[in-house]
């Protein structure tokens, strides 16, 4: 590993913190992507994310990993019922979870490391239920995440369809990527079979609300299906365009 890992305990939750190759070198300032469940997604590719960063493939990322305490709880954006027999119903903590990302934590980062604090340096990623909370605070936070990646996001989840198409969110300025695998749901005999049309119809929505194509992308990958292996297959790609190479990095909070 080129960069530095920091496991700290913030306001009783787990977060993982990687300082980027560089970070010790220079006085630059850096984008940061916070991700749920713990980080796994750049924790797990990490040597490959270091050799796209130190290939100038990949810009150089402050990540942030927070481990839920219970995610079904904190990935939800409100109350709904189990869709599995054995398994407890959804909490519906989103809104609370997404406040202290935002309220609490990110002025904790900003203060502590050199991030460069504007939306368009923001971003905030996630696979399936990771995949829905990260849309979910594209709405609630807009003047906070400019970046946004949804990972096989599970827009099956009772309501969000509807509330996606009923709210408002703000597309200036903004990128959002998008993907599902056309596998996923495949083997599921209840609302998550339907994570294909799910995702495509989120991504029709939010082109109806004014995003172009330009900077809101959605991909179906084929033979694609619901699990790490896939998802931290695509994470470094969702990275890329997120944040294209050619934008000039600034050193500026």
């Amino acid at each position: 590993m080129k960069g530095t890992l920091i496991l700290i305990t913030f306001m009783s939750s787990e977060i993982c913190i990687y300082l980027p190759p560089s970070y010790d070198m220079y006085e630059e300032h850096f984008p940061v992507v916070y991700l749920h469940d713990g980080g796994y997604l750049f924790r797990d590719c990490l040597s490959e994310l270091e050799e796209m960063m130190i290939e100038k493939e990949l810009r150089e990322f402050i990540f942030v990993g927070i481990k839920p305490d219970n995610r079904n709880d904190e990935y939800s954006p409100w109350f709904a019922k189990a869709v599995t027999a054995g398994f407890s119903d959804f909490g519906g903590q989103g809104a609370q979870y997404l406040a202290f990302l935002v309220k609490e934590l990110k002025p904790y980062i900003d203060e502590k490391y050199r991030t460069i604090r504007n939306p368009e340096n923001t971003a905030i990623a996630g696979a399936s239920f990771g995949g829905l909370i990260s849309m979910y605070a594209a709405y609630l936070y807009p003047g906070v995440f400019g970046r946004i990646a949804s990972i096989s996001g599970s827009f099956w989840y009772a309501g969000f369809i509807a509330f996606m198409r009923a709210a408002d969110i703000v597309h200036r300025g903004r990128r959002i990527y998008m993907d599902v695998g056309s596998l996923e749901g495949t083997k599921k005999d209840n609302e998550q079979r339907n994570m294909v049309a799910k995702n495509q119809e989120a991504y029709a929505i939010l082109l109806d609300k004014g995003f172009s194509r330009e900077y809101c992308q959605f991909v179906t990958h084929e033979g694609g299906d619901h699990g790490h292996a896939f998802f931290l297959k695509r994470f470094p790609t969702a990275l890329q365009w997120l944040f294209p190479i050619k934008m000039t990095s600034c050193s500026k909070r």
